[in-house]
């Protein structure tokens, strides 16, 4: 099975988990005469709502690339994923309000064993959809899932606290209904706030993790003729498409020929490997000769240079007697411009005669 149906099966089951709840609570609820457990009822009908979002987040992403959107229409599940953590903000927001309401306006509410058995069937449920849905979620990178998950994991545990505060209140005769709650708001609020961050970042454009450049890396070099590899730049479009560019360094005497047969099959097993769709640039390194021994000596000159970390792309135009390349500067480096400029009047100082044209570069991972 794929994996948008998958998303799509496990949010149907999460529908009909709701259904049943919503069914079950107003069917008890008219036996009992309970309006809030009716109301109750309805707020399951609206949970359900966190299933249809991501259906429906799924079933767009699907939609095929065409002119006005040429990689796709993937990071609709981000929004998706968004909508639903903006739900859990509201909430718990809504809770802590009310929570602080019962902290300076306490109630006492009555229990029966019908009552009670609703929200333990209740408790359960919810426990074991939220766990069952965002298990789903991440094994199948579904940020929407994960939200939707979370969404009846803190519903569960609302009802849990709850029934706590009334157990409490039954055997001591103090109610705690409001602190708890409002614990337990916050604690949704924090966890609303950190799903949304997710989504958010990655529509943002967020950066790769250390350990998948390093992989990349080591994959991409070890292939015959490459010197080093640089300026490895990824996007995410959706869960499955990652879109990017990356250079390597090859020996200035390769051909044109096997440049190209050497990039194919780069981007041949980066997308074999990861799913990512890549050019790939090319640095000409100089080997042999005069210009190979200037080469050097300017490369040691930076190497020993402070706050410089990596250095690449290395190019002399030799008619405008003009040296080029990259530089990527540590962390203490706040200000580009200023730094190129200081870098730049030492290397004239150092070798005159040359012109130099710097460029500030970075690392584009977390």
């Amino acid at each position: 099975m794929g994996r948008n149906k998958e998303i799509i099966r496990t949010s149907i089951v999460g529908i009909a988990a709701n259904i049943f709840l919503a069914a079950f609570k107003a069917i008890a609820g008219f036996v009992a005469g309970s309006v809030a457990i009716v109301m109750d009822a309805i707020n399951n009908l609206s949970d359900a709502m966190s299933s249809v979002i991501t259906i429906v987040g799924t079933k767009l992403s699907e939609k095929p690339a065409d002119r006005n959107h040429p990689f796709g229409y993937g990071r609709v599940e981000y929004f998706s994923a968004i909508i639903i953590a903006v739900i859990v903000l509201s909430t718990g927001f809504i809770s802590l309000v009310e929570s602080v309401k019962k902290i300076f306006h306490p109630s006492h509410p009555t229990y029966t064993a019908l009552t009670l058995t609703i929200i333990i069937v209740a408790i359960i449920v919810k426990l074991v959809m939220g766990w069952y849905v965002k298990k789903e979620g991440r094994k199948l990178k579904s940020n929407a899932l994960e939200a939707s998950g979370a969404d009846a994991t803190f519903d569960a545990i609302v009802t849990l606290s709850t029934l706590i505060s009334a157990g409490i209140m039954l055997l001591t005769d103090f109610n705690i209904d409001g602190i708890i709650g409002a614990i337990i708001s916050l604690v949704i609020i924090k966890a609303g706030i950190n799903m949304i961050g997710t989504p958010v970042g990655q529509l943002l454009g967020e950066s790769i993790s250390k350990e998948m450049m390093h992989d990349i890396k080591e994959d991409v070099a070890h292939f015959a003729g490459v010197l080093g590899v640089y300026d490895i730049i990824l996007n995410y479009y959706g869960p499955n498409t990652i879109i990017g560019s990356l250079h390597v360094s090859v020996p200035e005497t390769m051909t044109a020929g096997r440049i190209h047969g050497l990039t194919r099959t780069i981007t041949e097993l980066l997308y074999d490997k990861y799913k990512i769709i890549v050019t790939v640039g090319i640095y000409a390194i100089c080997t042999t000769g005069k210009q190979s021994e200037l080469q050097k000596n300017v490369l040691s000159f930076i190497d020993c240079y402070p706050h410089i970390i990596q250095t690449h792309g290395y190019f002399y135009i030799a008619e405008k007697r003009t040296i080029t390349f990259d530089v990527v500067p540590d962390e203490n480096i706040h200000d580009d411009y200023a730094f190129r400029e200081m870098l730049t009047s030492d290397l004239k100082k150092a070798y005159p005669g040359y012109e130099f044209n710097i460029f500030v570069d970075h690392v584009y991972c977390k």
